[in-house]
């Protein structure tokens, strides 16, 4: 008996250049993927590395500038980061829910963000900036910066795709770092299975898989930060298209054992 072979095909997307404060990302993206020759085609996903929104979107910061405050200091002393650092974690913190120094002169800050994620450093990253006291920020608000985006490669395409912001982040229970969506467009993040049979017939009655943190998972294994590939095609996926944003993936702290 033959089947129908199911593939999934992951396109990097090349020579996608230093992006500046106010730049059109979605104009970038579209000719940077023409000078690769790649055709886009419809029901496409777009898995976009959050460090070149940001960039984009100006939420850089300049560490020589921040004047960190008292607790900023005091903070410092217990967990040891650079204060300057910490101030603009801070600034982009709505709860602390865990930090620590289980390494000598190497502090840990888990914190829920001004966007609900549950962050290391809030996603205050320095990699791939200038390599001296710039750091970015996470976009204020990633779905809807995939919104904009997928508006942008729809005008210039006339193809219908979904976009995934991306993010690295650590896991509970588990060691490494995955990518992770933290915006979206066009793609529902979630599918829900309840009420499917499995391959038994059994009645599924608590699967919902997370299909925006998967693709984006898939394509960061492209993505390394030392390849300079932030913008990844994933074609094959068979995902529902939709308009629900990724805080339907961050579970409700009623519901989570570690916060």
């Amino acid at each position: 008996m033959s089947r129908k072979v199911k593939q999934l095909e992951l396109i990097p997307v090349y020579g996608i250049p230093e992006l500046k404060p106010k730049d059109n990302l979605a104009q970038i993206i579209v000719s940077s993927i023409k000078n690769e020759d790649i055709e886009i085609k419809n029901k496409d996903i777009l898995v976009i590395a959050q460090k070149i929104v940001s960039k984009a979107e100006n939420r850089i910061v300049d560490l020589k500038k921040i004047k960190p405050s008292k607790f900023a200091k005091k903070l410092s002393e217990e967990i040891s980061k650079d204060p300057r650092l910490l101030e603009v974690i801070l600034g982009e913190t709505t709860k602390i829910i865990k930090m620590d120094e289980r390494v000598s002169g190497k502090g840990r800050l888990i914190v829920e963000t001004i966007g609900g994620l549950i962050s290391a450093n809030a996603g205050v990253d320095a990699s791939n900036v200038s390599g001296g006291d710039h750091v970015t920020l996470l976009p204020l608000d990633s779905d809807k910066s995939a919104k904009e985006i997928r508006k942008g490669l729809k005008s210039a395409t006339k193809k219908n795709v979904a976009v995934i912001i991306s993010d690295t982040v650590g896991r509970p229970w588990r060691n490494g770092l995955v990518d992770i969506a933290i915006g979206c467009a066009g793609i529902n993040p979630l599918r829900d299975q309840r009420g499917e049979l499995d391959s038994k017939g059994l009645q599924l009655v608590a699967t919902e898989m997370a299909t925006a943190d998967q693709v984006a998972c898939a394509a960061g294994l492209l993505m390394e930060k030392s390849e300079g590939i932030p913008v990844v095609i994933v074609r094959g996926c068979n995902y529902l298209s939709g308009n629900k944003g990724s805080g339907n993936l961050i579970r409700d702290p009623k519901e989570d054992l570690f916060r």
